[in-house]
């Protein structure tokens, strides 16, 4: 009975969830909208700004059960909080949407150019040392995960998963069935938070779902708001809906976000000194761009190739998941090499996803991702990968981590998946 209600209960939780997704932003947007995207309310406008943030907190409120445990909304709730203490606002009186005196124009933080040097990582954290060592980690596909110390894995990860967490941001990746029953999981979901940095940046939100991929944070602004230093953050939109650029020149950090098909791949080019800003190593430190994943979410799509070069096995009798309409091995690989010619592992993982998702856009994803590391990888040399990863990154990976015994993925209509054992 178990076996059978796992898989219905899950799509019940997975279309619950498609449903009801978390409104946020939307709570965001009409608070930006009412405020003219000022936190800085003349005195005259005070009692507004008021309304306007309970009625912020209002929305909030009504979309805190399908937001519990997203980034932006807990953020949205802490802020809103300080803006009221600040303002010495009440929590009770009216909660209308009033328009507010926009700012003039001159003297907008986003035009300034003469940043503080702390805001320019260069110049203030190695004014008399050799310049910083840039890393670069990269997530994309079904997920498959680049790590800062050039490890490649493929991993199940579903749900919720800490892609960065050190002193300076955080970013939140959350992964969902391509479809509802299969073992193929993809981005859905990003949500990054740079935390507010001494006279250079407030604390800014940026988060992209599946079909909207904003040009802005999530407050409505493009830059690091009305501090000094506040152009050392700034977010550009490089082609609307599918690619988004976000410089962070005070920590001398490059992101990159992208909508492929319908779902995210992400990159990030970053300094060792940056990636390694950890106060509590025990909880920050597991993030997945510096630790990888844990091994029971591993999966070894190499002994997956191998199962999809040998003769296909008959479909199964028995009720199994959905999963979705996928290519032959000599088709996948036709599609992969058209944009992928170096056999390296991001061919070997297009060729992965189109077996597992039967969906096209993950060789551009793959694609993309390669693209993304050329821009952002500071060793050109080792942008190619030929071996997947045979340990789990860094020095303590291992109390990171305990070995954990052998776990079976499940089986796809056609091909059965592996998980990793090194």
């Amino acid at each position: 009975r178990s076996t059978e209600e796992g898989p219905n209960m899950m799509a019940c939780l997975f279309f619950s969830i498609a449903i009801t997704p978390c409104k946020i932003l939307k709570c965001n947007s009409e608070f930006w909208s009412a405020t003219s995207g000022s936190h800085v309310p003349a005195s005259d406008d005070i009692p507004e700004f008021c309304a306007a943030l309970r009625t912020y907190a209002l929305c909030t409120r009504r979309t805190a059960r399908t937001c519990r445990g997203d980034l932006a909304y807990h953020s949205a709730v802490h802020g809103i909080e300080d803006l009221m203490s600040q303002h010495n606002c009440s929590k009770d009186g009216p909660t209308s949407q009033p328009r507010l005196r926009t700012l003039p124009p001159a003297g907008d933080s986003q035009e300034r150019s003469d940043s503080p040097e702390i805001c320019h990582y260069e110049k203030s954290f190695h004014k008399h040392s050799a310049a910083p060592n840039y890393t670069h980690c990269g997530l994309f596909g079904d997920p498959h995960l680049r790590t800062f110390t050039d490890h490649f894995q493929t991993c199940k990860v579903q749900g919720a998963w800490p892609l960065i967490d050190n002193n300076y941001l955080n970013v939140q990746v959350t992964n969902t069935p391509v479809l509802p029953g299969s073992a193929a999981t993809a981005t859905s979901k990003l949500t990054i938070i740079f935390k507010n940095f001494q006279e250079c940046v407030d604390q800014k939100v940026y988060q992209a779902e599946m079909d909207e991929l904003p040009s802005a944070f999530a407050d409505g602004s493009k830059n690091g708001g009305d501090k000094h230093g506040a152009n050392s953050l700034k977010i550009t939109e490089k082609v609307s809906g599918q690619h988004v650029e976000i410089q962070a020149k005070y920590i001398g950090t490059t992101i990159v976000v992208r909508q492929v098909g319908r779902y995210l791949t992400f990159a990030v080019r970053m300094p060792e000194e940056v990636v390694n800003a950890v106060e509590d190593r025990d909880s920050q430190g597991l993030y997945l761009c510096l630790r990888g994943c844990p091994l029971n979410q591993q999966i070894d799509f190499q002994a997956f190739r191998a199962n999809a070069e040998s003769p296909r096995r008959p479909a199964a009798v028995s009720p199994s998941p959905v999963v979705p309409e996928t290519f032959p091995y000599e088709t996948a690989v036709a599609k992969c090499k058209e944009k992928l010619p170096v056999e390296d592992l991001y061919y070997q993982a297009c060729v992965f996803d189109l077996l597992t998702t039967g969906d096209v856009n993950f060789t551009l994803a793959a694609y993309y991702a390669l693209e993304d590391g050329k821009m952002l990888h500071s060793n050109k040399d080792k942008l190619h990968l030929f071996e997947r990863t045979r340990e789990l990154p860094g020095a303590v990976a291992a109390a990171a981590f305990p070995l954990a015994p052998q776990v079976l993925l499940g089986t796809l209509t056609l091909l059965a998946l592996l998980p990793v054992l090194w």
